[in-house]
């Protein structure tokens, strides 16, 4: 019952605010490509921040916006917007290991946190399943990005294999993000312009 009122209630929400925001990204980055790899940066860390990537798809953006222009433009280089990227990505994660690591369970009160109370259970029963595995999974599974790095902050992970796993799923998740989003552009347009 409780799930068929929520599933409901997304189909009337009104979410066509992530397109209008989705196109502007897209449009700085066409007409300020100097600018792409600060856009991405934030982008990145945004979507690895727990409580922003909750609201906002940036891995979308990221996906099916950067990574095509990539692909299409040819004149971006794609390892300076992928380290920018993995910088981005990695830096949102610690930032989120910090936050549960300093404010241990109490984070799971603030917002947004309190409108999701199973997102850090889940992201503990996976963090104990996996261990330092959980946060270079996680990286790559939408919820648990954003709650793995705060869990490991939560039960005091070693820093130092924190950040191994956090520095390395970065790099392979940005290259791998936006490499899909590029190369797939390349393969489609010659299809598209038939």
């Amino acid at each position: 019952m409780t799930a068929s009122i929520a599933l409901h209630a997304i189909a009337f929400m009104d979410f066509s605010w992530t397109t209008d925001f989705r196109d502007w990204i897209i449009g700085l980055v066409k007409n300020y490509p100097n600018w792409t790899a600060g856009i991405v940066f934030v982008l990145a860390f945004g979507e690895s921040l727990a409580f922003v990537s909750l609201v906002f798809p940036f891995w979308a953006i990221l996906f099916l916006g950067i990574g095509p222009l990539l692909g299409a433009a040819g004149t971006l280089d794609f390892w300076t917007i992928a380290l920018a990227a993995a910088i981005g990505a990695a830096l949102g994660d610690w930032l989120s290991y910090w936050l549960g690591y300093h404010y241990h369970d109490r984070v799971q009160h603030m917002w947004p946190l309190k409108n999701h109370p199973n997102l850090i259970e889940q992201g503990r029963v996976f963090f104990k399943r996996w261990g330092a595995w959980a946060i270079v999974i996680a990286r790559f599974l939408g919820p648990l990005r954003a709650s793995v790095p705060i869990v490991a902050g939560i039960s005091e992970m070693p820093w130092l294999t924190f950040q191994i796993a956090n520095w390395v799923s970065a790099f392979v998740w940005a290259v791998g993000l936006l490499a899909l989003g590029k190369f797939g552009m390349q393969w489609l347009l010659p299809y598209l312009s038939l």
